[in-house]
């Protein structure tokens, strides 16, 4: 199995840490980690813009003009998409882009992108990662201690210490079952509790 260092609040290195190689030791799959993001930034698209179609324009029941003798073009509406204040043809409308992609891809996406975090030295493994009560200013002391100079996602159970992070910039925490593949792409480090790290285990070591 794969070592790291675990460390404990105070930044110093307490001992070893033994990851499971199924989720944490792969050789990263980046087609499949494209999949996963590219499937992510869809579903968080709102998707609420919106047109009115002829049919949902007020007025133009009336037919603006005889049919025959006025030298004119013949219509039937003056909310005809051709008109001025008419409705529009093929408009965008309201609607969703969310889709999804097996959960086996999924999981393999998450296994990847976590095996590079190891590989790269940036996951970072904290025995106890837990406040009494939330503290912003001992949170970024915390990090600072642990070498986190950029963004972080801080994975923990703790809600105290989930909240003492979430003020600090470029800092988001989270807890283990709300790790996601576009979260640890978009943070330079992952600094996690060791229980956190065993309950990513059971989830993703059968996938």
């Amino acid at each position: 199995m794969a070592k790291v260092s675990l460390y404990n609040m105070q930044g110093e290195e307490v001992g070893e840490f033994e990851l499971n190689d199924s989720v944490f030791g792969i050789t990263p799959n980046e087609s499949v980690v494209h999949e996963a993001v590219v499937m992510q930034m869809a579903s968080r698209r709102q998707g609420t813009v919106g047109v009115k179609s002829r049919g949902m324009v007020s007025g133009g029941g009336k037919k603006p003009f005889r049919q025959k003798g006025t030298g004119r073009a013949r219509s039937g509406s003056s909310r005809s998409p051709l008109w001025r204040h008419g409705g529009v043809i093929f408009g965008p409308q309201a609607r969703s882009y969310a889709y999804t992609i097996p959960r086996k891809k999924r999981r393999l996406a998450m296994r990847s992108v976590l095996s590079d975090k190891v590989a790269n030295g940036d996951f970072i493994v904290v025995d106890e990662l837990k406040m009494e009560k939330p503290n912003t200013k001992m949170m970024a002391q915390i990090l600072g201690k642990l070498g986190v100079e950029r963004k972080a996602l801080v994975v923990t159970d703790c809600e105290d210490a989930r909240l003492s992070a979430r003020n600090i910039a470029g800092v988001k925490p989270v807890k283990a079952d709300g790790v996601n593949v576009y979260d640890v792409l978009n943070h330079d480090k992952v600094v996690i509790g060791a229980d956190q790290v065993r309950k990513m285990e059971e989830v993703l070591a059968d996938a």
